[in-house]
């Protein structure tokens, strides 16, 4: 006979948190949202942090380098998709594994001989108002001269001037030979006044821009998540299929930890691939495996090696495993019970391994919920697709600006590693929808936003730290008459068209 669990999985919504003491030192500057990323003994640090709870989801409309970048910054960490070849990925962490902070190869580039109404053009294609004039108009060409705002008058100007008539000369701009480091590049900036300084290499060739306001933009990322090459760090995706070819190519490129990228995690596919991460790497590559909804799942990756766990099954915004296979559980009830589960192996072991809530975020506040319930971290996939730095195109659909958002399990994703056991090599069903999601800006002003609620949550709970918060925390479920008392009602709200007169 089946096996029926007595109390109803419950999602994230059906939560909330009561209030505890908080004390004067508790306010959100004083709270520490640092958490470990992989496994670790009892007594000992961690390996891998991330400074920020957040991480990007293994997702074609998500996780490129570009994002990566942009959330290595804000000390969390993204994980390359991996339904792309070997080489694709691998040369996306490779860029940012290369990238130097502060350091940009130069985007807007023009010949000598091209017109003011090229550089008009350009200004408009990059929006950038530094143009590198270069022998063959590329990012690495020999720098011959540099036009700025400064060096033109639309007004007075007929469109048809050549560049090298109105250029800033070689001869008269300010340059840094190639291997000076990023202090030193702004100790030039700030002794010559400049806006923008040349890195050229010995033969005159440029290779990149060191920028003014870029080190104010350095200085106000104190959380940015790097190695101990002072490298932005970032993690990839792995299948169950190619993983003997894909994973050395990833260590190569420079790969802080792995991720497998399943539908469901309790299988003998998973033990194998973190198998051959151990026997051809020992502990000293990182593999994180999933998804898991319950306490035997998580044992069972545990004991395989995985260095942490995700948990959850079709509670992301674009997946319909459940409808089409009626398989997964509410995600609040699936961190819960595995929680207990890491927690319970820790105590028997003294290993322990995080876990990654995977999925079911709907609101801000889900996050801290998250976090109450014991997840260390939350990994995000339509969240993150909304911004700037996500891989696709911001689009205008009947006046609202949008992204593209579809899920692995999509034909348009074509990811079938993901959901195959062993059969034939294609989807049978999709498990994924393709979508819009509206479009909400850049990534650190949104982040910042986020992050501010968790953090103001954990003091209205008494909590400083996320363990100070699993330790503290109380939950109550609510009604469907309190998540409708839960907010505005029984008013009509203002807007602009009621208040116009």
């Amino acid at each position: 006979m089946a096996f029926y669990y007595t109390e109803p999985s419950h999602t994230f919504s059906e939560y909330l948190l009561i209030p505890g003491y908080t004390s004067t030192a508790c306010v959100p500057a004083n709270v520490s949202l640092r958490t470990p990323l992989v496994k670790f003994k009892k007594g000992e640090e961690s390996p891998l942090y991330i400074n920020v709870p957040m991480v990007s989801a293994i997702m074609q409309s998500v996780s490129n380098d570009g994002l990566a970048l942009a959330l290595a910054r804000e000390g969390g960490i993204s994980f390359i998709y991996c339904s792309q070849s070997i080489e694709d990925e691998a040369a996306m962490v490779s860029r940012v594994k290369n990238f130097k902070a502060g350091f940009v190869v130069s985007d807007s580039n023009i010949r000598p001989d091209d017109r003011l109404s090229d550089v008009l053009d350009l200004l408009q294609r990059t929006g950038h108002s530094t143009v590198a004039v270069t022998d063959d108009g590329g990012p690495n060409g020999k720098l011959l001269g540099m036009v700025t705002s400064r060096d033109y008058r639309v007004s007075r100007m007929s469109g048809e001037e050549k560049v090298s008539e109105f250029m800033t000369p070689i001869d008269k701009l300010v340059t840094a030979p190639e291997g000076t480091s990023l202090k030193e590049a702004n100790d030039i900036i700030w002794e010559h006044k400049l806006n923008a300084l040349p890195i050229v290499d010995r033969n005159g060739r440029m290779q990149y821009f060191v920028f003014r306001k870029d080190y104010s933009s350095h200085k106000q990322a104190p959380d940015e998540l790097i190695d101990a090459h002072k490298r932005y760090m970032v993690g990839a995706g792995v299948n169950t299929h190619d993983y003997k070819e894909r994973i050395p190519a990833l260590v190569e490129a420079g790969a802080d930890v792995l991720c497998i990228d399943s539908s469901e995690g309790y299988s003998d596919w998973q033990k194998l691939t973190i198998e051959f991460v151990r026997e051809k790497y020992g502990d000293s590559v990182k593999i994180g495996a999933g998804n898991v909804v319950d306490r035997d799942g998580f044992l069972f990756l545990a004991e395989a090696g995985a260095d942490f766990v995700k948990v959850g099954i079709g509670g992301g915004s674009i997946c319909i495993t459940r409808e089409q296979k009626g398989i997964g559980r509410g995600q609040a009830t699936a961190v819960i019970e595995v929680a207990a589960a890491r927690d319970e192996y820790f105590k028997r072991t003294g290993v322990y391994i995080p876990i990654c809530s995977d999925g079911g975020i709907v609101m801000d506040y889900h996050v801290t919920l998250a976090l109450a319930m014991g997840a260390d971290f939350v990994m995000l996939g339509r969240y993150f697709a909304r911004f700037d730095e996500s891989p696709t195109p911001k689009l205008n659909i009947n006046g609202t600006y949008v992204k593209e958002y579809w899920g692995e399990g999509s034909n348009r994703a074509r990811n079938w590693q993901r959901y195959d056991l062993g059969g034939a090599s294609k989807l049978g069903f999709e498990e994924g929808v393709d979508s819009y999601v509206v479009y909400a800006g850049s990534l650190h002003d949104n982040l910042a936003v986020t992050l501010y609620k968790v953090k103001s949550t954990m003091c209205n709970c008494g909590a400083m730290s996320i363990p100070e918060l699993q330790e503290k925390a109380k939950l109550t479920l609510v009604s469907s008459t309190s998540i409708v008392e839960g907010g505005h009602h029984d008013v009509m709200l203002r807007n602009t068209e009621t208040t116009k007169s």
